[in-house]
């Protein structure tokens, strides 16, 4: 029987006092926090992990998508992601990619150090090591402060803005902000390090990782699902493998999320013991490394002003307050059957299966009019009932397809910038985030590199 502790009032010292709080250091949260600080507001940044980055670091996805239309002829992506990349390069830690959906490889362990550098910079205080706890209101949907656990122990950061980069929206779930969770949840993933798969290939000529991890034939196999792959940069044989898939796990879930973080590292061993016992040169390769955290791709979503849909996506709409564009296609990884669905601005669908011939169909009749990218409105990052708190990330609110395009990382990098943007204005205005008008957005964002249309 669980039998609830009744702990002793007490008085939590306040860390720190600023103008914009970020709580959550990936990629989206370290974009949003340098935004806002080179916007001269005094701003802090709340990360689990000892090093910022999230998903592409302590999950080990090394892969950017195309900053260019689909055509790969106009820029449309620009500001800190672009700025990234190319801090990235003159480091020789980025490398392109074969494809649009593969367009930049990154040296993860390079970008840990390059965020550092950014945050640094830009002079955001840092707090690593450090769990959200608890939201303090002033008033409902308002945030006065949030309380943290780190190695000092419990205390507070007080702040004007505050910005919930948590992705599975910690932060407004526990102010009793509206939010929404789907039943068909994408399911996490757990990547790995994989060393000596060119060794592999080379020892056997008709080597398919994806054919071998599901093939059916052997005991270990994988259920059918999606494998893709990406070679670390400046190694001699790395390969970051994508392919673990657990089904029906809800990861804003304490005792889910642990299962899943096991399951998913059970499924990487059964990969390398199907190259070890059933492939020609498998005992070539060996794991090298292992993912901080499982790679979570959707949870809870944030009631915003706007719901972004599959069909204002893929249709290209343009909207007044938009802050990000992208081309990702349409990408659902399915929890009641193997494989995803892929549907693009072409007009074009598919459903992929490994080892099967895809099936291929179109969601629109053909024609040359189609959109070369499409936007996120502002209006998708502001929380019903919020004053002082905007959501960024895969958080933000959309439907199933809409989400299924821009949950990747160059997308959510804008959405933090943006929300950065809004949280700076607001404190040197001192109103509310969710109430600074779109244009100045907007504007904030195009004196920062951003491209807006």
């Amino acid at each position: 029987m669980n039998r609830a502790i009744r702990e002793k009032a007490r008085s939590t010292p306040v860390a720190c006092e600023a103008d914009v709080c970020v709580i959550g250091g990936g990629c989206t949260g370290t974009c949003a926090a340098v935004r806002a600080a080179r916007m001269s507001a005094a701003t802090v940044l709340v990360e689990m992990n000892g090093f910022l980055g999230g998903v592409a670091t302590a999950g080990l996805v090394n892969i950017w998508h195309s900053l260019h239309d689909v055509k790969q002829r106009e820029p449309i992506i620009g500001g800190l992601t672009a700025e990234i990349i190319d801090r990235l390069a003159r480091r020789d830690a980025v490398q392109h990619g074969e494809s649009e959906n593969c367009a930049y490889v990154l040296n993860t362990e390079e970008l840990k150090i390059e965020l550092d550098t950014l945050v640094s910079e830009a002079r955001v205080r840092p707090f690593l090591h450090a769990r959200f706890v608890a939201p303090i209101l002033s008033a409902p949907g308002t945030l006065e402060a949030i309380v943290i656990e780190d190695k000092s122990g419990r205390r507070a950061i007080r702040a004007k803005q505050f910005i919930d980069a948590t992705g599975d929206g910690d932060v407004i779930h526990r102010m009793g902000l509206p939010t929404v969770k789907r039943d068909d949840l994408q399911p996490p993933t757990c990547c790995a390090w994989i060393e000596g798969l060119g060794s592999v290939a080379k020892a056997n000529p008709t080597f398919n990782l994806a054919h071998e991890v599901f093939n059916p034939a052997y005991p270990e196999a994988l259920p059918e699902g999606f494998l893709w792959t990406a070679q670390v940069p400046a190694s001699a044989d790395i390969t970051m493998v994508s392919g673990t898939r657990v089904k029906r796990a809800d990861c804003s879930d304490a005792d889910e999320l642990t299962k899943a973080e096991i399951e998913g590292r059970r499924q990487v061993r059964a990969i390398l013991d199907i190259l070890r016992n059933h492939v020609q040169g498998g005992r070539a390769a060996f794991l090298r490394g292992l993912p901080a955290y499982i790679g979570i791709r959707e949870t809870r979503h944030a009631c915003c002003l706007h719901t972004l849909t599959e069909d204002e996506l893929l249709r290209g709409v343009r909207f007044e307050d938009a802050i990000a564009n992208g081309t990702y296609r349409v990408d659902i990884h399915h929890s009641d059957k193997p494989g995803l669905t892929f549907r693009y601005l072409d007009g074009g669908e598919e459903y992929v299966v490994p080892s099967k011939p895809p099936v291929q169909g179109r969601w629109r009749p053909p024609g040359d009019d189609h959109a070369l990218f499409y936007q996120i409105p502002l209006r998708s990052l502001l929380p019903r009932g919020a004053s002082n708190v905007l959501a960024v990330g895969r958080l933000i609110d959309a439907d199933r397809g809409a989400y299924g395009a821009i949950r990747v990382m160059v997308n959510c990098n804008q959405t933090g910038e943006a929300a950065g943007a809004a949280c700076a204005l607001a404190a040197a205005r001192g109103g509310a985030a969710t109430e600074v008008p779109a244009a100045a957005v907007r504007a904030a964002l195009c004196a920062g590199g951003a491209i807006i249309f």
